[in-house]
């Protein structure tokens, strides 16, 4: 707790005088007008109002709805009671003896919840709130086996599942508010629902960890933890509803801040939709009996507060039914401007000993205060308006279904269930199938990524986060250092027994020492690999680049509606791996954008097309973001997934989105859009259902050699447990077209002596675990890739034949390189080079012969031009 904040009366004039003129108020501030009392004319409490009401109603304006407040008809599912916290003022958990002592089962069943659902439709509500206890399995034995006998394996699974029913049946739009979500339970429940909520409830840390607390006993209720998923739901385009939770034992400054960490969070991603300012009610029978409500005047400062601090986009919350009617019309003063969902069927089951107030009687009281009440849905208006990324595609019909040209409800329209389905238009083909030829060529449009800013966030910000970590890391030891050294002479007698420290030294080697370390490295490599150079006959299929991730340093991903924008259908992906087949390749590595509309059964679909067409050729493909996103929208686990995918045919999977293994790194890229443990979690997954994958490192952006190390024991440690990375492959960042390099946030990619030293050292570190080094011809060109060679590296990866992601950041070392042009490669540097599989065994005399056959050669040469290059 801090020091209470005493503030004088001239000290809340000062800062009332601030607010009145539209100036940001600081923390400090905001918390001394919280201490505003006093409702007569011109007394401190009636000015906040007053400001706060202002802000609100220039909001309101610019929305295009002035006086207009809003509210969701809604039913109230409590899918269970149950939960696994211990909050000491609730009375909405019950154990799972009081459940059996009222004949009731730990979950509402299937038939219950559309009973809700069904009525609720019938009276023309629209929003289906599930409520539900904090992962009770956890806890309750018997939470655990009612799931397990009804073919589900956490809460979100079956949250998820009855979701589907609702919408499906009833139409209803499910906003869904089962607390702590995993990022990955996000995305699964991202597609069956309209919006979702947590209440952040406070960032007072001592009232969780100190016992006496209100939430000591409850791990779902640690700040920090709560603060992790409100940054998830953001990174994952969520409209979300969170809000405070006062007068719990917080204090002022615990509230400004606790509103501070919701604004931070919402400037970030812009997804909090709505925040709600909920003043605590006493309840008989729990621990918190006795404890005081809230004071209304402290109440609605705090609402006022809240509003001035959020700013007039914002919309602010008060439920009606914790506030008496005749205390309405004060919090609309404040700054309010949503009352939430109202039920004229469900009781609220929180706080069931507040009925909600009749609808009519809200709209009269509404319209006393001078304001117009309108239903909204689940969904706020600007997330109907422009449903991309926010609106799952097969959530959008049921949006649009209820929604009026403002995006507001329309008013009485009773809703109908619809088919909850993959969209018709999946294997459409559209854009520019032909430009992993004219990028080569043409080139790409100019209409491309023009609001950066807006969907990239915030670059002042992310320059200044980035900055000292990149200066002078690019910098060599000076030659003959002696930590340089000493890493040497230990790396002769036990290459992958370094420290940290060590390999870090080694990193920055320069000059002679840098010719050292490679030479050693070398030697390595040819007591693993031999002398041959090794490559795979392959094509590359990236089967669309439409992408709404929204990675910072990706120029590949476009917008449906830019114009070079495409998406292979799957008679075109089939026309490239007959093209590949013909021209002796083993291989199809594919790879595509995190299209909005492809259905997470498309990776199934193509992987099928791909086998249908060549049964004999190696599918390696799927990215860890694509498989979680095919996870995602399939409602299948990982591993359910991931066999599935193989027995449609994948071989292997490909481990790019590594980037760096850092959270903070992954951030600056990609907005955390796959944090480093789910990226782990998907490839040792793979490894565990018996696919194989590779293993790779995006570096010299905003990454220091730190990240490097750190990132090379990762992968180790994951071969140690699983033997399952077939290779090692270093990525160079390509910056000339990178949206983080154009801003002023990455650099220009590594220098040429960072090339040579993160290759020798990842020829040590991972000696004796990982065997194959691969470098990239297409980042590099041929003379830094023989310079790699030369220090470690292996392996030149494949002939592509299309490679579009680097030629779209800008690399010039072109899409194709025949079999010729790889092995003289390799010969420019005395060294034979071998065709290999992609496990690294020898092809068939058929396939060898096929690819060195004129009709091969030609089928190479020409493949990149062969396939239908129509557009719709």
């Amino acid at each position: 707790m801090s020091e209470p904040l005493n503030p004088s009366e001239s000290a809340v004039r000062r800062a009332l005088t601030r607010a009145e003129r539209g100036v940001t108020l600081d923390a400090v501030e905001a918390e001394t007008v919280l201490h505003a009392r006093g409702l007569g004319e011109g007394e401190p409490l009636d000015r906040l109002l007053t400001a706060a009401g202002r802000i609100r109603d220039a909001g309101l304006a610019s929305a295009g709805r002035p006086g207009v407040v809003t509210y969701s008809r809604k039913v109230f599912i409590p899918l269970t009671h149950l939960c696994r916290d211990r909050c000491h003022y609730c009375t909405f958990v019950t154990t799972p003896g009081q459940l059996r002592a009222q004949g009731k089962a730990p979950f509402l069943s299937p038939d219950e919840v559309l009973d809700i659902a069904r009525a609720g439709a019938a009276l023309g509500c629209k929003e289906a709130l599930f409520t539900l206890g904090d992962r009770p399995e956890d806890r309750w034995p018997v939470a655990a086996e009612w799931l397990e006998a009804h073919g589900f394996d956490s809460t979100p699974a079956y949250l998820r599942a009855m979701a589907i029913r609702v919408l499906e049946e009833t139409g209803l739009l499910p906003h869904l508010n089962p607390g702590v979500l995993s990022w990955e339970e996000i995305q699964r429940l991202k597609p069956v629902s309209a919006s979702m909520g947590m209440m952040l409830e406070t960032t007072a840390t001592r009232l969780w960890s100190e016992r006496g607390g209100p939430h000591f006993g409850s791990p779902d209720k640690e700040p920090a933890v709560r603060l992790r998923v409100l940054e998830d739901a953001g990174r994952s385009a969520v409209p979300f509803t969170t809000g405070v939770l006062l007068g719990i034992g917080e204090d002022y400054a615990e509230r400004v801040d606790a509103v501070l960490q919701i604004r931070a969070a919402a400037q970030r991603h812009g997804h909090v939709q709505e925040v709600i300012v909920q003043n605590f009610r006493a309840k008989p029978r729990t621990a918190m009996a006795a404890h005081d409500d809230l004071e209304l005047q402290e109440y609605v400062a705090a609402v006022a507060v809240t509003r001035l601090l959020l700013g007039p986009g914002a919309r602010v919350q008060a439920p009606p039914n914790l506030s008496d009617s005749t205390e309405l019309g004060l919090l609309l003063r404040a700054g309010v401007d949503d009352w939430g969902g109202v039920s004229p069927l469900t009781p609220d089951h929180v706080n069931p000993e507040r009925p909600w107030p009749n609808t009519d009687e809200l709209a009269a009281l509404t319209a006393e205060a001078g304001f117009e009440l309108r239903e909204r849905l689940a969904a706020q208006p600007p997330y109907v308006l422009s449903p991309e990324p926010w609106l799952d595609p097969r959530v959008r019909p049921h949006v649009a279904a209820l929604a009026g040209p403002d995006g507001l409800a329309v008013e009485g329209r009773i809703p109908t269930g619809l088919p909850w389905q993959e969209p018709d238009e999946a294997w459409t083909s559209s854009g520019r199938t032909d430009l992993h030829v004219e990028v080569d060529t043409t080139g790409r449009t100019g209409d491309r990524r023009g609001d950066f800013d807006a969907v990239y966030g915030d670059w002042a910000e992310l320059r200044s986060r980035t900055e000292s970590a990149r200066d002078g890391h690019s910098t060599a030891l000076a030659a003959g250092d002696p930590t340089v050294r000493a890493a040497l002479g230990h790396a002769e007698t036990d290459p992958a027994g370094l420290s940290d420290a060590e390999y870090l030294a080694l990193l920055g080697a320069g000059g002679p020492d840098l010719d050292v370390l490679c030479a050693l490295a070398d030697a390595v490599r040819r007591d693993v690999n031999g002398d041959d150079v090794t490559y795979v006959v392959n094509r590359n299929i990236n089967f669309t680049n439409v992408c709404y991730t929204g990675c910072r340093f990706c120029a590949f991903a476009q917008r449906r509606t830019d114009a070079d924008a495409y998406t292979l259908s799957l008679e075109e992906v089939g026309a490239r791996v007959d093209r590949a087949w013909a021209a002796g390749a083993t291989e199809i590595c594919m790879q595509g954008g995190i299209h909005p509309d492809l259905p997470g059964t498309a990776y199934l679909d193509l992987a099928r097309e791909v086998k249908r067409r060549q049964p004999g050729i190696h599918l390696h493909a799927f990215s860890p973001m694509e498989i979680v996103n095919g996870a995602a929208r399939t409602g299948l686990s990982f591993t359910d997934f991931l066999t599935a995918a193989r027995e449609a045919g994948l071989d292997s999977v490909p481990g790019t989105a590594a980037e760096i293994l850092d959270d903070d790194v992954r951030w600056v890229l990609t907005k955390g859009k796959l944090p480093t443990a789910t990226w782990l979690e998907i490839i040792t997954t793979a490894h565990r259902v018996g696919i194989p994958t590779t293993s790779t490192m995006m570096y010299g952006h905003v990454d220091t050699p730190a990240h490097w190390v750190a990132h090379l024991r990762t992968l180790a440690r994951v071969q140690d447990e699983t033997g399952g990375f077939t290779e090692f492959v270093l990525l160079p960042f390509v910056h000339h077209s990178s949206p983080i390099y154009l801003a002023g946030v990455a650099r220009p990619g590594p220098t040429v002596r960072e090339n040579r030293a993160v290759h020798a050292v990842a020829r040590l570190l991972l000696h004796g675990r990982i065997p194959n080094i691969q470098t990239s011809w297409v980042k590099l060109g041929d003379v830094g890739t023989q310079a790699v060679l030369q220090g470690g590296a292996n392996d030149l990866g494949g002939t592509l034949m299309e490679e579009t992601i680097s030629r779209m950041a800008g690399s010039t070392n072109g899409s194709l390189k025949t079999i010729a042009e790889l092995e003289a490669v390799a010969a420019a540097i005395g060294r034979p080079a071998r065709q290999r599989t992609t496990e690294y065994g020898t092809p068939s005399a058929e396939r060898l012969a096929t690819a060195r056959s004129e009709e091969g050669r030609r089928a190479l040469d020409l493949s990149v031009l062969a396939t239908p290059t129509t557009t719709t």
